[in-house]
Parts: C-alpha cells; structure tokens; sequence
C-alpha cells in the first residue's frame, strides 16, 4: 500500500482548515431559522465536511494509490477527485440558488461538472501511456470551459431579478471560482500527474490543498458572511435586506 510522503503535511493542513471551516459554518448557522437561508448553511457545512474527510483519507494513506505509466510510477491521490465529485456540484448548487437558477440551469451545471470531474479521474488513473493521460486532461479541460461559459452566461440572466446587494455576491462568488477552477488544469498538466513535472509533487500537493480552503472555505466564508444578503437572496421579492 502506497504510503504519503513529505507533501503529508499540506494534506494535515488541509485536514484542519476544512474541518475549521465546517465547525464554523455550523456555528454561523446555528440560530438560523428560515428553511430558505438554512439550505446555503447545510449545503456549505457538507460542502467542507466532505472534504475534510477526504483530507483525513488522503492524509492516512487511504485516498493515494500509484498508477504506473512507461515505467515511471506515478502517486495518484484519488481521495481528491472522491472529494471533488460531491463537492464541486455542490457549489455549483449554492451559487445557482442564490441567483435563483432555473432546474434546468443547475441540472446542465452538475452535469457538466460531473462529465469534468470523471474524465479527469480517467486522466489522472490512465496508465496506458503520458499521451492518452494528457488527452483525457483536454477533454476534461474542454468539458471545464463549457462549465464556465454556461455559468456566466446563465447566473447573468438569472439573477438580473435580484437586488443589487445579491448581484454583487453572486458575481463575487461566480468569478472566484472562474479563477480557482481554472487554475486546477493548469497544477495537474504542470505537476506529477500531468506527466510534465515541473512541480513536484510536495508543492502540487501545496498547490492543491490552497486552491480546495480558498474554493470551499473561501467561498463559504463570502457567502454566509452577512445574514442580511441570504435574507434578500431568499426574499420574493428581492427586497432590500435589513441589517445585520
């Protein structure tokens, strides 16, 4: 059995911050008793409570396996793709509901998100050779950019009917994780799974863990951040919310 190496370290730490997070989020959320605004708080808390397990898996050894590809053996951390394939749709749900997205919206974002998630975990498990791993990036890569295409065009037209201080949120939030996502392909082709190399494995690892806290923790922290903002998102109306 594969056993992690020095790049441990960011797993603990990414271990630690998600579970800070969830305890967090919980807390935030203890008093609320709206059903409306109580849906970002679940969604969020298992949104960080999925990765900090995942975090703990990788962490113990249990989410890494090695794939072998032309005779260089290769540390796959598969408990991430585990972690991503609950935890990206998720936050794809959260910022739909808070533009009020249509179904159809949120059902074509998740499924173009799982299409993302599963041919990158084809990618990353591919052991035929570098070149059919890197084919899988692309496609994985090009299912991303739809994704995002989709998301900006859809959450523009969606939330067009909500208050100003919602826009604002839900465009903040949109366009962290424009950036955060698109940053993953660029770390994977770079680093040991993508074959290239250039970053090791200690820093992909780094590199990994700072995108998941900013992209999950982050994004939970902009979002629950102000009671007031939820209470207008979940408003008929899209009334001014009140204060704090």
């Amino acid at each position: 059995m594969a056993t992690p190496g020095s790049e441990s370290i960011w797993l603990w730490l990414g271990t630690a911050g998600m579970t800070l997070g969830t305890l967090y989020f919980v807390a935030r959320g203890w008093g609320v008793d709206d059903p409306e605004q109580q849906r970002f708080y679940i969604i969020t808390i298992f949104i960080t409570a999925i990765a900090s397990a995942a975090y703990f898996a990788m962490a113990t050894g249990f989410g890494l396996t090695q794939v072998t590809v032309n005779g260089q053996v290769l540390d796959i951390y598969w408990g991430r793709y585990a972690d991503w394939l609950f935890t990206t749709p998720l936050l794809l749900l959260d910022l739909a509901l808070l533009a009020r997205a249509s179904k159809n919206t949120i059902y074509t974002l998740v499924g173009l998100d799982v299409l993302m998630i599963g041919t990158g975990v084809i990618g990353a498990l591919a052991a035929s050779s570098a070149a059919i791993r890197i084919v899988w990036w692309a496609i994985s890569t090009v299912f991303l950019l739809f994704l995002l295409y989709f998301l900006i065009r859809a959450l523009n037209e969606a939330a067009t009917t909500q208050s100003p201080e919602v826009r604002k949120l839900t465009t903040t939030l949109r366009n962290l994780l424009i950036v955060l996502w698109l940053a993953y392909p660029v770390v994977w082709i770079l680093g040991t799974e993508g074959t290239i190399g250039i970053i090791p494995l200690y820093w992909e690892t780094a590199a990994f863990m700072v995108l998941d806290l900013t992209a999950k923790v982050g994004f939970g922290f902009i979002l629950l951040r102000s009671h007031s903002v939820l209470e207008a998102a979940t408003q008929p109306t899209g009334a001014a919310p009140t204060a704090d």
